[in-house]
């Protein structure tokens, strides 16, 4: 019997388990995929809102500027790519510059440090690329870039380090509630625990609806991306958004932490909440709305297109808290953008629930610190140094970002390993670069194969069924 269950470990489930392992609890983390962050966690903007744009006394008000406050430190602790480049918000026309005076207002509202209003010269003297058509923006400084898939590792890496339990490929295929604990069947066994959180992204519902329970609809909106290479990364210096509207923050232009530029989405109600293909009328869509904010920008030198789903309902808001039919089971649900600006804070929100029906003690020797080593970020004399420890970090496997071996024998053998190719690079990079994997790809196959003991037709890109090789096209002289 497990205190708590937290259903799904994208950012806000893994957040969750960080902070509830500061605690002397016993948690299971269980995820339906090969890999954790392997839904919206993976494939959103990778922003860090600032905090204007919610309405002024809703939970995701109130979460999205306290996770902002708490992001710095959190990233520095866990060693997070993590960068405060501020954002702007673009105004093309009168009304627009009145949009941007109410969402000064509803930020100084909601807590948001040191924002202004701009002219549009004064938003070109801060970034000479935006169209000659912008006559206003509105500037924020605590906005930032960040890597979701990392900060996700981190989290759920960093409880597993203190006691969590993570599984894998344990999707839960029934959920019932019987003498005061829940029951959660999973092709990995059947877990029982004493509270549950539902923290399955765009499947809440369909996990609430096992307990009777859902009340609400999460609507899956697709948004399409483009991430363009290095060579364009520094087109921006900043976040730039174009007014919002009933489709959520538009189309927005910004630099990457890892030093791209990532153009996108647009947002396209569907009925698979697992539906991520990209569409040629919403790329084109994406590409027309973006050019309107930055025209220079070079769509030649993009290297991947990607799409995200998001959890959308009808409310302005995060259906966050205890459900009112089921003592014991809390929801995380509906946690659209800004969910990964709020993680933390709705994190240390699900603790204090917890505080309210149970007595939380904290550990006396809990684990709040990690370090990956990034050999590109190394001095010449820090390089040489591993390499003398190590061997292995003096072969480079993905030439594009400077990857080595050693980083990925470290990542296969970390707390929450990798198993696939894609669950590699979102590790340590390799494949992030303008080959896309070409070139390092069967590498890291056959470090994967080797460090696992696996056979290398066994090895896969990512999410089951996506083989890479599927037997010999000729036999050779052994026959």
């Amino acid at each position: 019997m497990y205190d708590v269950i937290i259903i799904g470990c994208g950012v806000v489930g893994a957040a969750c388990a960080y902070e509830l392992s500061r605690y002397e609890l016993s948690v299971a983390v269980l995820e339906k995929s090969n890999d954790v962050a392997n839904g919206t966690s993976k494939a959103n903007s990778a922003i860090v809102h600032a905090g204007y744009d919610p309405h002024p006394g809703t939970n995701m008000a109130r979460l999205n500027v306290e996770g902002n406050r708490l992001m710095p430190e959190l990233c520095r602790r866990l060693d997070v790519p993590f960068r405060q480049t501020g954002s702007h918000v673009l105004a093309f026309c009168e009304a627009e510059l009145e949009t941007l005076k109410a969402l000064y207002a509803r930020g100084v509202e909601n807590g948001v440090p040191g924002m202004k209003l701009l002219t549009g010269d004064e938003a070109r003297a801060m970034e000479p690329n935006l169209s000659e058509a912008v006559c206003g923006s509105l500037w924020a400084p605590s906005a930032g870039v960040i890597s979701p898939w990392e900060l996700t590792l981190a989290l759920i890496e960093t409880a597993v380090r203190n006691g969590t339990e993570l599984h894998l490929e344990a999707p839960v295929t029934a959920l019932r509630q019987e003498n005061g604990h829940f029951t959660a069947e999973t092709p990995k066994g059947v877990f029982e625990a004493k509270y549950v959180m539902n923290a399955a992204g765009v499947h809440c519902e369909e996990i609430a609806a096992m307990l009777g329970c859902a009340d609400y609809t999460i609507q899956p909106n697709r948004g399409e991306y483009f991430l363009l290479d290095k060579s364009e990364g520094t087109r921006v210096r900043s976040t730039i958004f174009q007014c919002p509207n009933e489709n959520g923050k538009g189309v927005l232009v910004s630099p990457t932490v890892h030093g791209n530029l990532i153009v996108g989405p647009n947002a396209v109600n569907i009925s698979d909440p697992d539906g991520t293909e990209n569409t040629a009328a919403g790329l084109a869509f994406v590409r027309e709305m973006a050019i309107k904010s930055v025209p220079s920008i070079s769509f030649r030198d993009n290297i991947r297109n990607f799409s995200g789903v998001r959890a959308n309902h009808p409310e302005d808001d995060f259906l966050i808290g205890e459900n009112p039919k089921v003592s014991g089971f809390y929801e995380l649900a509906g946690v659209k953008s800004p969910g990964l600006s709020s993680a933390p804070a709705i994190a240390k929100d699900a603790a204090r629930w917890l505080a309210g029906k149970t007595t939380l003690m904290e550990k006396t020797h809990f684990i709040d610190t990690r370090r990956r080593i990034r050999f590109n970020e190394l001095s010449a004399e820090e390089k040489n140094a591993l390499i003398r420890e190590n061997p292995l970090y003096g072969r480079v496997i993905c030439r594009c970002e400077t990857v080595t071996e050693g980083e990925i024998v470290a990542a296969i053998h970390s707390p929450v390993p990798p198993t696939t190719i894609n669950g590699v690079k979102r590790r340590v990079g390799a494949g992030m670069g303008r080959c896309q994997g070409g070139f390092c790809g069967p590498r890291v196959q056959e470090i994967l194969s080797r460090e696992l003991g696996i056979p290398m037709d066994k090895i896969l890109m990512d999410q089951p069924g996506t083989y890479i090789l599927t037997g010999e096209t000729k036999g050779g002289a052994h026959e």
